[in-house]
This record gives C-alpha cells, sequence and structure tokens, in this order.
C-alpha cells in the first residue's frame, strides 16, 4: 500500500511534467498554446512561412524523436498500452525504466510538432515504467510488481485527466483484466495520491468544458441507442483503418530501405500536407472538439472532421509517432454525434433534443466501440466533463456500442496490435509449466452420466455419493444436455415438500450449461470454466460439443504440474 501510494504520486509528478513539456514544445513549433484552434495562423518565431511551416512542423520534430526512440527505448514507439498489457499479463510486469523518460519525451514532440494523438497512452507507459521500476528496486513479488505497473497506470489517467474513478477502473479492467479487493486498494490508493498532486498543479475542474444537457423526451433514449449501434461501427471501423494505414506506411517504408529513426521525418512530410489542409488536426485538438459540441461547425464539415481525425491519427501512429488513441477516439466520437444529432434536428425539430448531448454521448461510444471498456467509457466521460444528467443514454449508448463492436471484431484498438503479432494475452506466458497442456492430456475418465429421465430424489442421491458433487445430464441417445450438481438437487427438494412438488421432476428440469470444455481447448482456457464451475469438475465435450470424452477436475489440473503438488 505504501507502495502503491509512492507510484501514484510519482505519476501525479510525471503527468505535471509531460504536459508542460506539450505545452512547451507546441509554443516552440506553432507559437501558440494550441495550434488546432488558431485558424491555420502563422507561427510568430518564423512568420515570413505563413501557415506552412506546418508543413516542416513534423518533419523537424520527427527528427528529433525519431532517433530517440529507435536508439534508446523501440517501446515507446506507437499508442503504449498494448505494451503495458503484455508486460503485465506475459512479462511479470517488468518495463525499462529507460521508457518513461524517452517515451515522455518523444510523445510531447510527436503531439507538439503536429501529430494528432492523445495523452493517454504516454502517460499511462509513463506511469507504469514507474510502477515496474518501483517494483523491482523494492524487489516485491512479481504478482506485486504487477499491481504497482497498474497503480502507475491508474494514477497517470487520474492525474492527467482530473479523473480518479477513471484510472481505477482504466487500470482494474484493461490493465490487469481483475477486480480482485486486494488489487481495488491499491489502485485507489495510487490514483488518490495522483489526483492530489494533479489537483495541487491544475486545480478541481472538470477536463472538458461544456454546456450542461438534459434529456426532455422518453423518444430519445431509442435515438441514442441507435447512436451506440453507429458509434461501435465507428469504433471498430476507426481501428481497422489505424491499422490498415500502419501496414501501408510499413510496406512503403520498407520500399525505400531507409534507417527506422528517420521514418517519422520522412512521413511527417504527409502528415504536414494533411495539417495544411486541415489544421483542426494539429495535435490532440481539444478545442475543435468542444466547439463541436456546441454546434460551432456545419454538419458536413462535421463529418469532414471525423474523416480527418482518422486519417490523421493513423498517420501519425504508421510513420512511428507516439501517442494515444483515447483523445482522437473522443474527437471522433463529437463530430460523429454532432452530426447525428444536426440531422435529428433536421428531421425532428422538436423532439430530438439538444444536438450537443449527442456529441456527448457519442464520445464515450466510440471510446467503447474502440477499446471495449465500457466501464472505463462510463465513468471517464462523467469525470472528464462533469456531467451526470445524461448518465442513463450515455450507459444505454456505450453498452449497444460494446455489443456491437463485439459482433463486429474479435479484438480491440489494444489488442489487435498484440494479436497482429501473434501474442494472445488470454494464452499463457512463454515457459509457463501451467496452461500450455491441452485438455486431452489430464483429463479423466467420465463419471456415469444421469439420464434426462432420472426423478430428482433418486438423482439427489446419486449426486450425494459421488465424489465430484456434480455429474453430467444426457438425453435418451446419449447428448449432452448439462449438469447437475449435489446443492441444486437437494436446494430443489428442501424447498419444495413432497405434496407441493410437481410431478414428474427429473434432472433434465435442474440440468444447467457451464461454460463448454473441449479436448482440444489448451488448459489455459479451460481453466476460466473451471473457475466459474460450482462442482469440483467439468465434463470435456468433443469439439462439435455434442458428446461427451472426459472429465475435468481442479485436482488433475493440479497435478499436471509435477508430483508432490496436489500431495
Amino acid at each position: 500500500m505504501v507502495l502503491a501510494v509512492f507510484v501514484g504520486a510519482g505519476a501525479g509528478g510525471g503527468s505535471i511534467v509531460f504536459r508542460w513539456l506539450i505545452m512547451t514544445f507546441t509554443r516552440l513549433f506553432t507559437g501558440h498554446d494550441d495550434y488546432s484552434d488558431a485558424h491555420g495562423a502563422a507561427n510568430s518565431l518564423v512568420p515570413g512561412l505563413g501557415a506552412y511551416f506546418v508543413l516542416l512542423a513534423p518533419v523537424v520534430g520527427g527528427l528529433v524523436y525519431g532517433p530517440l526512440v529507435d536508439r534508446f527505448a523501440k517501446e515507446a514507439r506507437g499508442h503504449g498500452v498494448p505494451e503495458v498489457m503484455l508486460a503485465v499479463t506475459q512479462r511479470g510486469g517488468r518495463i525499462k525504466p529507460s521508457v518513461a523518460v524517452v517515451k515522455a519525451l518523444a510523445s510531447a514532440l510527436c503531439i507538439g510538432s503536429g501529430g494528432s494523438v492523445g495523452r493517454e497512452g504516454p502517460i499511462v507507459q509513463i506511469g507504469s515504467a514507474l510502477g515496474s521500476t518501483v517494483g523491482r528496486l523494492a524487489r516485491v513479488a512479481e504478482g506485486r510488481t504487477r499491481l504497482l505497473v497498474a497503480c502507475g497506470a491508474a494514477g497517470g489517467i487520474a492525474a492527467t485527466f482530473n479523473a480518479p474513478l477513471a484510472g481505477v477502473f482504466f487500470a482494474m479492467e484493461l490493465i490487469l483484466s481483475d477486480f480482485a479487493i486486494e488489487s481495488f486498494g491499491a489502485v485507489v490508493l495510487s490514483s488518490v495520491a495522483a489526483s492530489v498532486i494533479g489537483r495541487a498543479a491544475f486545480g478541481d475542474v472538470a477536463f472538458l468544458s461544456l454546456p450542461s444537457f438534459h434529456i426532455e423526451h422518453l423518444v430519445e433514449y431509442p435515438l441514442f441507442a441507435l447512436l451506440g449501434v453507429a458509434a461501435g461501427a465507428v469504433g471498430v471501423g476507426f481501428t481497422r483503418v489505424l491499422y490498415l494505414i500502419e501496414d501501408a506506411c510499413d510496406w512503403g517504408w520498407r520500399l525505400t530501405r531507409g534507417p527506422e529513426w528517420l521514418r517519422p521525418a520522412v512521413g511527417g512530410l504527409l502528415l504536414g500536407g494533411l495539417l495544411l489542409v486541415l489544421p483542426q488536426m494539429y495535435g490532440v485538438g481539444y478545442p475543435v472538439l468542444e466547439n463541436a459540441t456546441v454546434g460551432g461547425y456545419a454538419t458536413g464539415f462535421l463529418l469532414v472532421l471525423l474523416v480527418g481525425k482518422v486519417l490523421a491519427t493513423s498517420l501519425t501512429i504508421g510513420i512511428g509517432g507516439s501517442g494515444g488513441v483515447f483523445a482522437p477516439s473522443l474527437f471522433i466520437g463529437a463530430m460523429l454525434g454532432a452530426a447525428y444529432g444536426a440531422g435529428l434536428h433536421h428531421l425532428m425539430p422538436t423532439g430530438a433534443g439538444p444536438a450537443g448531448a449527442y456529441a456527448l454521448v457519442a464520445m464515450g461510444a466510440v471510446f467503447a466501440g474502440a477499446a471495449r471498456a465500457p466501464i472505463t467509457a462510463v465513468v471517464i466521460l462523467f469525470e472528464l466533463t462533469g456531467e451526470y444528467s445524461i448518465i442513463l443514454p450515455l450507459m444505454l449508448a456505450i453498452v449497444t456500442a460494446t455489443v456491437t463492436s463485439r459482433l463486429l471484431s474479435r479484438d480491440t484498438v489494444y489488442t489487435l496490435k498484440l494479436s497482429r503479432r501473434g501474442i494472445d494475452l488470454t494464452a499463457p506466458a512463454p515457459g509457463a509449466r501451467l496452461g500450455t497442456q491441452r485438455v486431452t492430456e489430464v483429463m479423466e475418465a467420465l463419471p456415469r452420466p444421469l439420464p434426462a429421465d432420472t426423478p430428482l430424489e433418486i438423482a439427489a442421491r446419486l449426486l450425494a455419493g459421488s465424489v465430484h458433487g456434480v455429474l453430467p445430464v444426457v438425453d435418451a441417445g446419449g447428448c449432452y444436455l448439462g449438469t447437475l450438481t449435489a446443492r441444486d438437487a437437494a436446494e430443489a427438494l428442501a424447498e419444495t415438500p413432497d405434496t407441493d412438488r410437481p410431478a414428474g421432476l427429473t434432472a433434465a428440469d435442474l440440468a444447467e450449461a457451464p461454460i463448454p470444455v473441449t479436448g482440444d481447448m489448451t488448459l489455459a482456457a479451460a481453466l476460466h470454466g473451471l473457475m466459474a464451475a460450482t462442482g469440483s469438475g467439468l465434463p470435456v465435450l468433443n469439439t462439435e460439443r455434442t458428446d461427451l470424452i472426459g472429465w475435468i477436475t481442479h485436482h488433475g489440473v493440479l497435478r499436471c504440474l509435477g508430483p508432490g503438488i496436489t500431495g
């Protein structure tokens, strides 16, 4: 707990330095605090170039951060969160200390020189590297190091966006994928420590300045649900385009046979050309986002900004830039929602509600569609805006966006980067003693199944005498129907006296289908079902999931680790 507080405080201090670096480099490259809202103005340091300085800004920035990343920390390239997820799941939480420094400098240079990316990926990687370093210096166990990595991520998010709850849920939902009480307590302490430091530096105000919105008609809820579907599809589309353009950049650079450190500078010419046409794409772009929510742009231009952000962010990452994809997903969502709201106002002038409300809701929905982190999306949008009045449509749209995203794609914007490299975060770590074996290697003989028509009283007696406390249930043809536990059978008999019990109540009436386990699964995959099972074992099915071929138990899984483990 003490280390968690220390890591949180460090992440809070790191967020202050990181934001200062971004502001300093932005002023240096543009002469403005945020050039996305400068309407193509000239840089006061080089007034002779006029608005054309944006052609050179990404090139100069790339010449600085390209060699920095290539020489000292190649992990700092890209949006950072996938590398943290990989370190936690398969590398024992080990992240090089140099990543924090290199990521801060590279991302600040990238954003300051025009990179159309966000702050969340860098600050997560910076805080996580700090947590990993503290864990190794303190010589804590591997599990504690992983937890400290998550503490660093939570602290970074909390301090950067004044969002302590969002920091906690980001770390729990995306980094740890675990909501254990011990983990939750440490992450909360880290988030609180970081938030205290962040608020001392930036003030206790909502990160985004948006007007209040209210739901005026019940008919708006189906409209928000439909927006969620569209946002989920846009989130998946953003993910696909991001990696498609990254592949195109990889292919093009291989043709040049140039050194990797030069890639951001050469690619910066393309990015500069895009910024010259759409200066609103410069940097993070929060002022443009806020303007869109208050109706500052025409519907057609909102769609142009949406497409422009997808291309600008994808190109920034593709040429080797460093920055996050959270802020771009918010930007894309705001443009989608504002255009959607404006269209509804044209069709339903009195019943659609304010267009800004759709923009705000779509921000969270597109992020949920891209990252598939609904809890984080709800909490972070609430904290970023301070708007509780639209929490119901926000939740509705985020859930529909998440479901739509899951139907359209197996991977998220974070996991797709790893799966394209052949890395499965759900698989056991390389060299692990447990998890790589197939279920068929450790399964036991199948206990005698219960026929579906077995009366409940007889089924209860058979289950009471079973060593597993659970038995499979099959129909007359031997097809698997589910399982029945001794507890369920006993509770059913106790709750319904003989006089009230329905006649002919059988094993099939109480059988439930647990998470299916097949013989070709790895133990790592099968353990999810086994741990969720109410009994001490589960039936093993064939690949078609129709016939029973064996039985897997906790004892059998432990036995595969070697002699003496279960003794």
